[in-house]
C-alpha cells in the first residue's frame, strides 16, 4: 500500500473513530434524561442515536476493510463493503421508526406517561446538535475528500439528527407551554406529535439513502458519466472514436473499462504512450479512477 493511500485510510478512520465516540456519549446522554423525565421524544431520539451508535460502528469497521488492497479473491478489492454498510444502517433506520411510531400513537391514543420538561431536557437535546453539526461536517468534509459513500452516508444521517432534534425541542416547548397555560393543555400531545416527526425524517432519509446504496451494490454508473468519458476521448488526437464503455463504483474506488479505435499503423510503443494519454484524460473527468483501455486499429 502506497504512502498516499496509507494516509487516506487513517484519516478516513480518524474521522469515523470521531463519529462513533460521539454516538457513544449522545446515546447514553439521552437514555438517562429521557427515562428521568419521561419524553419519549427524547426516548426516541435516544433510540434514533443507539442506531446511530451501530451505524458509526459499521462505518467505522466498513472503512478499516474498504481500504484492504484487492487479493485473490476480491480482486477488485473491497470497497463494496462501504456500500453494504450503508445499507445496513438504511435497514436499521427503517427498524427504529416502527418503534417510535408505534410508542407515540399508544400515548396520543391513550394519553399515558407523564413528562417532566426541565433544564436537562433542553440541554441534551442542544449538545445533541451541536455534536452532531460538528461530526457532519467532519464526515462530509472527509467523505467528499476521498469519495467514501460510507461516510458520505454517515454525514448524511447525522445531518438529519439535527433537524430530527429541533422537531423533539419544538415539542418540549409546546408541553411547557401547556404546563403554563391550562387552556393550552392540548400542546401535551407536542411531545408525541414530535416523535412522530423524528420517524417521518428518519423515514426519508433512509428512503433517499437506501436508492443510493442498491444503485451502487447493482453496479449503476453515475448518470452521465460515460458520456463526458466518451466527449474526453474521442478529443484526444489519434483517436478515432470510443465504445464498450464500462464502469464499476465499489466504495470510493471507480473502474473504468473501454475500447477505442486508433490508426493501425501505430506501433507498439505508440499505441501504448495513447493509450497513456487517453487514460489522463479520463482521469481529468474521473479523478482516481483505475483505467483499462483496449485499443483497436481502425
Amino acid at each position: 500500500m502506497s504512502q498516499v493511500s496509507s494516509q487516506q485510510d487513517r484519516e478516513k478512520q480518524s474521522a469515523a473513530l470521531s463519529s462513533l465516540l460521539a454516538a457513544i456519549v449522545l446515546t447514553v446522554f439521552k437514555i438517562v434524561v429521557g427515562v428521568l423525565t419521561g419524553s419519549v421524544g427524547i426516548l426516541a431520539e435516544a433510540a434514533h442515536s443507539g442506531l446511530d451508535l451501530v451505524a458509526a460502528l459499521m462505518t467505522f469497521l466498513a472503512v478499516r476493510i474498504s481500504g484492504r488492497p484487492p487479493d485473490a479473491t476480491h480482486l477488485y478489492g473491497h470497497g463494496k463493503v462501504e456500500n453494504l454498510s450503508a445499507l445496513l444502517e438504511t435497514l436499521l433506520l427503517l427498524a427504529t421508526c416502527a418503534w417510535i411510531v408505534t410508542e407515540a400513537l399508544h400515548r396520543l391514543q391513550f394519553h399515558v406517561g407523564h413528562i417532566e420538561v426541565n433544564a436537562w431536557s433542553f440541554v441534551v437535546m442542544l449538545t445533541s446538535i451541536a455534536l452532531d453539526a460538528s461530526r457532519s461536517r467532519l464526515l462530509y468534509r472527509v467523505a467528499k475528500k476521498f469519495n467514501s459513500q460510507a461516510l458520505e452516508a454517515d454525514a448524511l444521517h447525522f445531518q438529519t439528527d439535527i433537524w430530527s432534534s429541533s422537531v423533539v425541542i419544538v415539542g418540549l416547548i409546546a408541553v411547557k407551554i401547556a404546563e403554563w397555560f391550562p387552556r393550552f393543555a392540548w400542546l401535551r400531545a407536542g411531545d408525541a406529535i414530535a416523535a412522530l416527526g423524528v420517524s417521518a425524517i428518519v423515514v426519508w432519509v433512509s428512503i433517499q439513502l437506501g436508492r443510493r446504496t442498491v444503485d451502487a451494490l447493482l453496479d449503476t454508473a453515475p448518470a452521465g458519466l460515460d458520456g463526458r468519458i466518451a466527449e474526453a476521448v474521442e478529443a484526444v488526437p489519434g483517436v478515432c472514436g470510443c465504445h464498450n464503455i464500462r464502469i464499476r463504483p465499489s466504495g470510493p474506488a471507480l473502474f473504468i473499462d473501454l475500447h477505442v479505435v486508433a490508426d493501425g499503423a501505430l506501433s507498439l510503443a505508440q499505441a501504448h504512450v495513447l493509450t497513456e494519454v487517453i487514460e489522463a484524460a479520463i482521469h481529468s473527468v474521473a479523478p482516481g479512477a483505475d483505467v483499462t483501455v483496449h485499443a483497436e486499429p481502425v
